[in-house]
C-alpha cells in the first residue's frame, strides 16, 4: 500500500468518514477525553474564514437536545489543547453553553494538522474557492513540496489545486465578487484569460450586470463579446476559425477552455491568417513546464 492511499484513508477515518475505522498506520493513537471548552484554542490552519451564524445556532440547538455525538479532534499544546477538526461543533458547543465536549487527543505535527483542516473543509460546498486557494498556497509556502505531492496527500486532482491557486492572481475587487458569490469559480477562472487588471475588473462587472453564464464569459474574454446563441455557419474556408469581426468562433473558444482545464494553465489559440496559427501554453516555473511537458508526452 503506498503512502498516498494510507494517508488518505487515515484522514478519512479520523474524520469519521471511513467505516473501516481509524488507520493506526497513518497516525499515532489517541485517547478519548472530555475537555472544558475554554481549554481548547482555535486551529491556526483553519481554511474557513467565515462561519454561518444561523447554521451554528441550529447546531447549538441540536447539541442542547442530544449532546455531541461525534468528538472534536485536538492535540496537546502546553497545558492547553489546540483544535484540529470540528470547529463548527466547538463554536456551537460554546453557543449552547456546554462546559465540556468529548475530544480525541492526537499527537500530530503542524503539517498533518494543516492537512486535516483542509480535508475536513474541502467537501463542504459553502467553503468558497478563495478560502481553498489560500489554504493550498499557505500549506505549500509553510511545508514546501509540489502541488502534485499535496494533491496526492489530500487525495484530490492536482489540476484542482493549480486552478484554485491561480484565482489568487485576480484583482482584489474580483476576488471579493467570488467571496460574495456574485460570480462563480468558473467565471473567475475564465477572467484569468485577460492580462490587464483593469480588463479583468471590467469583464467581471459585465458578468454581473449582464448575468452572463460561464460559457458566455469565456467568449467575452476571447472575443470581446459573449457567446452567440447559435454558432456561425462557416462561409470562407480561408478563415475557418474566426468570426467576421475578427474574434474567435465558439468552437475555438470551447477548445481553449478545454485545454486550460486539461493542462491547468493559460492556453491561447492564435490565428495568423489563412489556416495558419499557434497554440500558446503559459507556464509559471520549471515545475509547471515539466508537468505540462510530461502530459504532452503522455
Amino acid at each position: 500500500m503506498n503512502n498516498k492511499r494510507r494517508l488518505g484513508r487515515g484522514l478519512e477515518a479520523l474524520l469519521g468518514r471511513d467505516e473501516g475505522g481509524f488507520d493506526p498506520d497513518s497516525f499515532d493513537g489517541g485517547e478519548m477525553l472530555h475537555i472544558a471548552v475554554d481549554q481548547i484554542d482555535p486551529n491556526p490552519f483553519q481554511p474557513r474564514r467565515e462561519f454561518d451564524a444561523a447554521e451554528i445556532a441550529s447546531l447549538a440547538d441540536s447539541l442542547r437536545q442530544h449532546g455531541m455525538l461525534q468528538p472534536v479532534i485536538v492535540r496537546p499544546l502546553g497545558d492547553r489543547y489546540q483544535l484540529i477538526a470540528g470547529e463548527r461543533r466547538l463554536r456551537a458547543s460554546i453557543e449552547a453553553q456546554l462546559h465540556e465536549v468529548p475530544a480525541r487527543v492526537m499527537d500530530l505535527d503542524d503539517q498533518r494538522v494543516s492537512e486535516l483542516a483542509m480535508v475536513e473543509n474541502l467537501q463542504r460546498e459553502d467553503l468558497n474557492a478563495l478560502e481553498k486557494a489560500l489554504a493550498f498556497r499557505d500549506y505549500l509556502a509553510r511545508h514546501g513540496g509540489t502541488q502534485e505531492e499535496l494533491a496526492g496527500r489530500l487525495g484530490i486532482d492536482r489540476a484542482t489545486i493549480a486552478n484554485l491557486i491561480r484565482l489568487l492572481d485576480l484583482p482584489s475587487e474580483v476576488q471579493e465578487m467570488v467571496r460574495a458569490k456574485a460570480i462563480t469559480q468558473g467565471h473567475a477562472r475564465a477572467l484569468l484569460g485577460l492580462d490587464a487588471e483593469e480588463a479583468r475588473i471590467a469583464a467581471a462587472r459585465r458578468v454581473i450586470s449582464d448575468s452572463l453564464s460561464v460559457r458566455q464569459t469565456e467568449a467575452l474574454v476571447a472575443t470581446g463579446e459573449p457567446t452567440p446563441t447559435k454558432p456561425r455557419i462557416r462561409k470562407d474556408a480561408a478563415e475557418p476559425d474566426s468570426t467576421p469581426s475578427g474574434g474567435k468562433a465558439p468552437h475555438v473558444v470551447e477548445l481553449e477552455q478545454h485545454l486550460r482545464e486539461r493542462f491547468a494553465a493559460p492556453v491561447l489559440i492564435k490565428f495568423k491568417g489563412g489556416e495558419r496559427g499557434q497554440f500558446v501554453i503559459d507556464f509559471l516555473n520549471r515545475e509547471e513546464f515539466d508537468r505540462i511537458a510530461s502530459m504532452m508526452r503522455g
